[in-house]
This record gives structure tokens, sequence and C-alpha cells, in this order.
């Protein structure tokens, strides 16, 4: 029989009828066993009744307000001045985490206290609301049943108003649990080594986990298996033998230069996945990996020079929440999208024993995503993806909406799949690594959103495009957000571009010129795809005006736009010849020909893009030769 805390034959049932001597006599006992459990507080644990205990009745509200409801925690709730919280975690509740020892209640009151906050300790509420003390809940009912009571108990906690609440070592251990924290809650692991927890624990004979053993032994194995959990929280503070005040100090500062990422969710018919963005993810990229990977096991696909630059911190994140990973680093460039570089990374992936729920993790710009998100869905017809994008560029595009594939000499994404992403966490801070050019590159797949849809999302990129190449972590989220949530709602609608007209082909904007350049390039380097989209823009545009579908003033914004981000946008200023004829056949070879007519995507107007595939090829040649190209 589970612990409910409300059926009838249970100890909360028998306050509710106004029996509440014995619980009273319980929660006395309790709160002396809570004075001498924490010395280093000068008071005892003190807390007003929660709502749902005022309203279990008079006797369970009377026995807390002769136990727990104090002028100290009175003071705590009603505090009005307090070091004030960043508006992100307005209305949101703190939760402590960590092991017995760790103080997590002397911590929490006093972090309460700093923020005028309620106070509340999850073990005290269950003690309450079941009428006797927690190691007699374990001997009645059994450790399985306390933790159900436990996860009700919570539950109604964090539904409630914004409290301090700290939690028993075992609580974050259960993953729905874990689920509502991370809705209603930020949470806190304070991290301890062994030696300063056993200290702390020495000589207490209420734990009854510690009663089962060696208490060294125990202690050590509950950190084995619960310390992976524990790194999922979204703060991390390491507490040693400082004073309280000491420790309170550290998580303050912490929990308030946190931020939570931005979240938005894609949607397509295949299943919907989160896109999360912010600064330090790949460092802590367990914490948000652990809850949507199938395993506990992964492969890292890489290029030898982000390998250099953000594989060690990614190692390190997926560690501490207990995924185990195995590394396969491709040569950098658009030369690994090719047949050969796929078949070794298939090679390695099997060598490595992947199973079905193995994940592939792929950190890395778009050539990266592309490659590995193919080996991904071919591999044992499937294995779960993760993009880690580490380009602007990839990060408002190629990791969003689940376009996979290599190049071929006849063309770009030539052979590929969809295959939908299970996350996708793009870390603003691996920007900082980018060389300017990348970063420009990027912006042209940022800024396109705006030209094919939101006209306000090109305004905002006109004043703030100097913020975003310059390095404003601020201003680089709102431009991945946005450009995201663009892309998100587009291939929400039409995962695998089949609509006739207009739908995902919109996204192309720029790229039926930009691939025949790339092509041209034999796709070496001489010109970094967001360059040639950026062209690409510049021409869809004037074609547009040619063809009399958009206002020359429009096209002339868009063209100071790209200029003023410092990107080409004309073939001039690549400094070479191009055959009109040439690039003609590149665009006939590219999987965009609909009934072997080209097709482009045009403008209407700033935000106002559509499919063309009635376009005049002399249109497109005169086009091209007055832009400089040879016949």
């Amino acid at each position: 029989m589970g612990l409910e805390f409300v059926v009838r034959q249970h100890p909360l049932d028998r306050v509710r009828r106004g029996v509440g001597r014995e619980a009273a006599q319980q929660y006395h006992r309790h709160a002396n066993n809570e004075q001498a459990r924490h010395k280093d507080d000068q008071e005892k644990p003190r807390h007003a009744p929660s709502t749902d205990q005022q309203a279990a009745g008079p006797g369970l509200a009377s026995a807390m307000a002769g136990v727990l409801a104090s002028a100290r925690m009175t003071r705590n709730t009603a505090l009005k001045e307090g070091t004030a919280l960043p508006d992100v975690l307005a209305g949101r509740s703190i939760v402590l985490v960590g092991l017995m020892g760790a103080g997590k209640t002397s911590i929490g009151r006093r972090l309460a206290a700093r923020l005028g906050m309620p106070f509340r300790d999850a073990d005290m509420e269950i003690e309450l609301a079941a009428g006797c003390t927690v190691p007699e809940l374990f001997t009645r009912y059994g450790e399985a049943a306390f933790r159900e009571g436990e996860r009700r108990v919570i539950r109604r906690l964090l539904a409630g108003d914004p409290v301090v609440l700290a939690f028993g070592g075992g609580a974050f251990m259960d993953a729905s649990t874990r689920g509502a924290v991370r809705e209603e809650a930020v949470s806190i692991w304070l991290r301890c080594d062994l030696p300063t927890l056993m200290r702390r624990v020495a000589g207490r004979d209420h734990r009854p986990l510690l009663n089962s053993g060696d208490p060294t032994e125990v202690m050590r194995g509950l950190m084995e298996k619960r310390y992976p959990i524990y790194a999922e929280a979204d703060v991390i503070v390491d507490c040693g033998d400082e004073s309280p005040d000491a420790t309170t100090a550290r998580v303050l500062s912490a929990v308030t230069a946190w931020r939570r990422p931005r979240r938005l969710s894609v949607n397509p018919s295949s299943g919907s996945y989160d896109v999360v963005i912010g600064e330090g993810l790949v460092a802590r990229a367990g914490a948000h990996l652990a809850s949507v990977l199938p395993q506990k096991r992964a492969v890292v696909v890489t290029d030898q020079t982000v390998a250099e630059l953000h594989l060690p911190a990614l190692r390190s994140g997926i560690a501490e929440t207990g995924i185990a990973a195995s590394e396969i680093v491709v040569p950098p460039g658009e030369t690994s999208k090719s047949l050969r570089t796929f078949g070794s990374v298939v090679d390695a992936m099997l060598e490595a024993k992947v199973e079905r729920r193995t994940a592939v993790i792929a950190l890395g710009g778009g050539v990266v995503g592309d490659l590995a998100g193919f080996a991904a869905a071919t591999t044992l017809r499937g294995l779960p993806f993760v993009q880690i994008p580490t380009t602007l560029l990839a990060q408002v595009d190629s990791s969003v909406g689940g376009k996979t594939g290599i190049n071929t000499p006849h063309g770009k994404n030539l052979i590929g799949a969809f295959h939908q992403p299970k996350i996708v966490l793009a870390d603003t801070g691996t920007l900082a690594t980018l060389p300017p050019r990348e970063l420009r590159a990027g912006y042209a797949e940022t800024v396109k959103a705006g030209l094919i849809g939101e006209p306000l999302f090109f305004s905002w990129c006109e004043v703030n495009v100097a913020r975003v190449l310059g390095g404003d972590r601020d201003a680089q989220a709102e431009a991945i957000s946005r450009a995201c949530a663009f892309k998100a709602q587009v291939v929400s609608d039409d995962e695998r571009e089949e609509k006739i007209s207009d739908g995902r082909a919109l996204l192309n904007l720029g790229h039926t010129f930009g691939h025949a350049l790339e092509a041209e390039y034999a796709y070496g380097g001489g010109i970094l795809h967001g360059e040639a989209v950026a062209i690409g823009i510049g021409l869809a545009f004037r074609l547009s005006t040619r063809l009399g579908h958009c206002p020359r003033e429009d096209a002339d914004r868009v063209l100071a736009h790209l200029e003023a981000a410092g990107l080409p946008f004309d073939l001039a200023m690549l400094n070479r010849r191009f055959s009109a004829a040439g690039l003609v056949e590149h665009m006939r070879r590219d999987k965009k020909v609909q009934d072997g007519a080209l097709k482009f995507v045009l403008a209407r107007g700033i935000g106002q893009a559509f499919t063309a595939t009635d376009v005049p090829p002399a249109a497109v040649v005169d086009l091209l030769r007055d832009a400089g190209c040879a016949a």
C-alpha cells in the first residue's frame, strides 16, 4: 500500500479528525532532533504552515503552530528587503539538493533570509503531513512508499508560491520530481567530498540509510549513485569546511549570476524537440542531455579545429552526469562532407559497438552537423541524434530542421536524409572562438529569416548588427532565438519540403545562386557558405526587382545592410571571373530543380518571399552578365 498521507488509515487522517496529540508530541520531538542536527545554527529550524497544511484541519495547523511557526520564520517570509533576484528567476522557487550533511537546511534558511523568501524543508513537511518522523516512515512503509509520498509533497510545495526548498537526499533521484523542478524552480547542488560529508554526519543515528552498513562505504555508494543525477541541477556549488555564512554567500552569488537559457520548441510531424540557447551550455551539456537521451552512452563527432577548442569541456560536461562517450574526429572543412568521410565515420561508430539507443552528438559547425546527422540517420537504420552547433551559421540554420547530408561532385547535399535531433544546444559562448569572417558568414543565415517573413526582425537586425557581430552575448542570443523561432515555425508546417510552393522551400532564399558559387569553388573553402548565400540574397533581390516583383528601395536596403555587416553582396567582390552559363549549369543540378525548371526564392519586398519556377532563364543569364560574368 502506497504512502498517500491522505488515506484514512494513515496518520494524517487522524490529525485531520482532531486526534493530534500523539502527532504533536512527535513534532516536538522532531524539532528537538533538528536543533541537535544543525549545531551550526543558532535557532531551531522553523517555518510558517503551508497552505496545504492550513487546509488540513485545526489539529494539524495547531501542531504546526506549536513546532514550526516562529517569529524568525515570520520575519523571513515577510522580509521586504534582501538581495534581488534577476528577472529571469522571478516567480521561481530555489531548490537545494545534495547528500545528507551537505548543509541544505542550514544554507537554505540563510539563503531564504537573504532573499526575503519563505524556507521549507521537504523532510520536515513530510513528517508534519504524516505525523511521524522519516525513520519511522521508512520502518513502517519502506523506502518505495516513502518516495511516493515525498514526490507528492514536493509537487504541492513547488505548485505554491516561490520558496527556498531543501530536498531530502533522495528526492532529486526521481525523474518526475526533476522534471517538476525544471519547470517550477532553479536547482542548486551543494557538492561535497566524502571526508567533508563524513565529518558532518558523524554521530548522527537518525539517518536510516547510514544504519545499513559501514557509514563510509554507504556514503561512498550513495555518492557514486547520486552524484551523476545531482549534476543535472542548474547550478553547482562546491562546499567545504568554510562557515555556513560563507557558503551561503557563494550560493547567493552563483544563483544571482545564473541565467536561465532561452528555450523554444520545434514541432515537426516526426516529433518535437527543444532548441536551448545560452552561454556555457557545452560545459553543462550533460545536465541538458540526461533527460532526453534514451541511453547514457553516446558517440561524439567533431572536427580537429573544434576538438581543440570545445571537446574537453563537452567531455567533462557529459561525464559529470554519467554519460559515457567515444569520440570521432574528422578533418575540418566542407571536404569532409563526402562519401569517403561518411564511410569512415560509420565504420568508427560500428567499431564502437553502438546500439539502437546510443546517441550521436554533433559538436561543430554545419559540416559536422550534416555529416554526423546523416551517419545517425543511416547507421542501424537510425540512431538518436543531438546537435551542439558551435558556429553562428549552424546555430541559426543547419542544426534546426532535421536536414542532413553530404556533397558529391555533382552538387551540394545531394545525398542525405531528414533526421530530427533530440535536442539542440546553441552555446553562445562558442561564438567567441570564431574568426570574424565566419561570424559574418553566419550572420547571412541569421538575417535571412527577416528577409523571408519577419520584417520586424530585419529592422531589429539593422539596429543591432554591430552588437551581434561585436560579441554582445544578449544580442547574439536574441538573434539566434528569433531566427530559430522563425525556422521552427516553417519546419513544423512543412517538415520535408513537400509543399509545391512556398513552405520550407522559402528557407532557400539566396541558396540557388549560393550553391552554384560553392560548386564553382569545388567546396574547397574559397568561399564560405554564408558568404555565398549573402551574394545569392543580393542577386535574388536584384532579380526580383528586374522582374517587377520588388521595389528597388527594398533591394537597395537589403544590399546596404549586407554591406554594413561586412558581407559580400556582389559577384565583383569575389575577384574571380565566372561564366554565366557555368553557374546556370550548376543550378540545373541543384536538388531544388522542379520538372526541369530552375526554382528560385524571390521577394515582393522585405519579409515577403515567395517561390517561383517560371523565371525566364534569359533573365537569370542577363543578371549574371550584368554582375560581371562572362557568357
